[in-house]
Parts: C-alpha cells; structure tokens; sequence
C-alpha cells in the first residue's frame, strides 16, 4: 500500500514551500551539490590536454616507425583522449627540425643527431627518455667483396636521406675510414626499404643502415637474397675522436650472433652503437609529458615482445639523456616512481 501524508503535514509543505528562507535553502543544497559534482569531476581529470598530437617517428620499413605504432596503441589506453598521431619522416635530423619547428610534439633522435644539431630551437629541445641504441649495419651481398669499410671506394653505395641520421654517421664512418663521402663512392640518398630493394636488383653495391636490433627489413632482405653484415668496429676509436657536439655518443658494440639468421656471418659481428633519445620541446604540457613518460616504460614489455630493442627500455638508464636536459613533465615521472 502506498504511503499517505496527513492534511497537517501536507498545508505544513505547501508552506514551508512558499517560504523565502525554505526556497533559500533549497538554493543553497543545490549550489553545494553541484560544487560536489564539479569537484569529484575534477578529481577524475587527466591532467593534460586532450587532443590530437604529434610524434616523428622515422622512414616506413624501420624500426622507429614500429616502434611509434605499437607505442601509440598503449597511449590510446593510456592516455585517454590523446590521439597520437604518427608522422614518417627522413629520421633523426628531420626530427629534430620538426620538434622544434613545432611541427610535431614529440620524436625520436640518436644522440649524436641531437649533439651535431645547430638550427634555430635547439636551446628548447629536452628529453623524455634514452631509450634503446642503434648499431650501425653495413650491408653487402655475400659474394661481394668488401669486407672493410675501406673496400668501398669506387662503389655505389646507399648513406641514407639526407635528415636522416644514417647520412649523418655514415659521413663520419666514411671520413673515419679514409674515404671522401662526396668523391671516393658514388653515394646514394636512400632510405632503408628503396636501399634494400635496390641491393636485392643488383642496382647497388652496399647500404648503411643505423638501426636497432634486429630490423625487420634487414630480416626479409636476407630471407630473399644472400647479404653479408661487414665488420665496422675497426672504427670505434676513429669515431669516437672525430664526433662532435660534446657528447659521447658512440660505443664499441656486438652485434649478436644470430641477429639476422639467414644472413653471413654467423658469428657476431663487431660494430658501433649509438643511443636513442624521445625528445619533445620545453613549452610542450608538463602533464602530457609525464603521461608519455609514464606509457614508455610501462609499454616495455607489449611493445619489446615485438621490437626486440625496446626490451632495452629501463627506467634506471632512461633518464641518462645526454646532451639535452630532461623535461619538467618528464622529471616529474621519475621522481614519483622513484624507490
């Protein structure tokens, strides 16, 4: 049976109703159930901007360009209404110029790139996280018969887009070996999948690559075709004295055997190595920063089951970003997970 309400109590809320202190009140309870509602909603807020923005990742075929794809679905779950949006570019040098043109918020840039890089921005530039490192890779068929750096001269031989920063180090490795980039090979400025299609036809002789390990491209190249892998650590100590820009950029490294299982030789192959840096600019969200902090190293493993380098992703090396500073969203992170 449905509750009743006596005449009395009833004349007594038609009153009450009609009473200036009662609409008052009733004013007052609203106002304060809607600050709640506004502060349980701001208790919820994201803390960055949401939105569309920008990341540079590298030429299609590479592994920046994996990377960024796999690292962009974990922000579309992480991140809540942040689209990530993916821009292929020549690599590190055009990155760099993109980031601080404005163009994009966010890329990827080895950090001899981002030492040598003197145009106009270059003081906003700042770090998110050093994240895995490149080895440098001379590819040649297997019958060739280079088998040193040197044994390029009078070749053709693919050194990488001109922004990228493959162009870069192979100038360097070049120099390091004796051989006038310009003069002593016939240089060729392609990316890596135009290289490889190229080396498959017959139409080069030998590319560089920088990349990390192993590269997908170099993997369906040698499953099509005979290539060898030659040797550059001969040049470690050479490079490391001719880089410029203040930092240590490059290491003596080992590429480990069975990198490319269909490829010569089987052994491991001795080489040079150089960091990669997630970069972004010092006016770009602090909240938006900590946020794609925070996705980087808690995607290492999603992502590293797919690109074998970024299992090197860890939080106690990342916040090794030489030459640029870290950036205050990206400090804020680090501290907060700090033991």
């Amino acid at each position: 049976m449905a509750p009743t309400t006596s005449p009395r109590l009833g004349a007594a809320l038609r009153t009450a109703a009609r009473s200036p202190l009662w609409r008052t009140l009733l004013v007052l309870v609203l106002l304060v159930a809607g600050l709640g509602g506004w502060w349980l909603s701001a208790g919820r807020s994201p803390g960055y901007p949401r939105g569309e923005t920008h990341f540079a990742t590298g030429g299609k075929l590479g592994v920046y360009d994996r990377y960024g794809q796999l690292l962009q679905t974990h922000v579309a779950k992480s991140m809540p209404g942040v689209r990530l949006t993916l821009d292929n570019t020549q690599g590190s040098i055009d990155n760099l110029q993109r980031v601080t043109g404005g163009q994009d918020q966010f890329a990827i840039a080895t950090a001899d790139a981002v030492a040598d890089y003197r145009g106009p921005g270059k003081d906003r530039l700042r770090a998110i996280a050093r994240l895995y490192d490149d080895y440098l890779q001379l590819i040649v068929p297997a019958s060739s018969p280079v088998h040193r750096t040197a044994d390029l001269k009078g070749l053709r031989v693919g050194v990488g887009q001109p922004q990228s920063g493959v162009n870069l180090v192979t100038r360097r490795l070049l120099s390091a070996a004796g051989l006038d980039p310009d003069r002593d090979i016939t240089p060729l400025p392609l990316g890596l999948g135009d290289a490889a299609d190229a080396l498959r036809k017959g139409n080069l002789d030998a590319f560089f690559w920088s990349g990390g390990l192993p590269t997908g491209a170099l993997t369906d190249l040698s499953d099509h075709v005979r290539i060898r892998v030659v040797p550059l650590g001969d040049l470690a100590e050479e490079l490391h004295k001719a880089e410029g820009g203040g930092t240590d950029a490059y290491r003596a490294a080992t590429m480990p055997k069975g990198t490319y299982p269909n490829a010569e030789p089987e052994d491991a192959v001795a080489t040079v190595a150089v960091p990669n840096l997630l970069i972004t600019r010092d006016d770009v969200d602090p909240g938006l920063v900590e946020g794609m902090t925070r996705a980087v190293i808690d995607s290492r493993d999603q992502i590293g089951a797919q690109v074998h380098a970024a299992q090197l992703v860890d939080l106690r090396t990342a916040v090794y970003t030489d030459p640029l500073p870290l950036h205050e969203g990206a400090m804020r992170y680090y501290r907060s997970v700090k033991p």
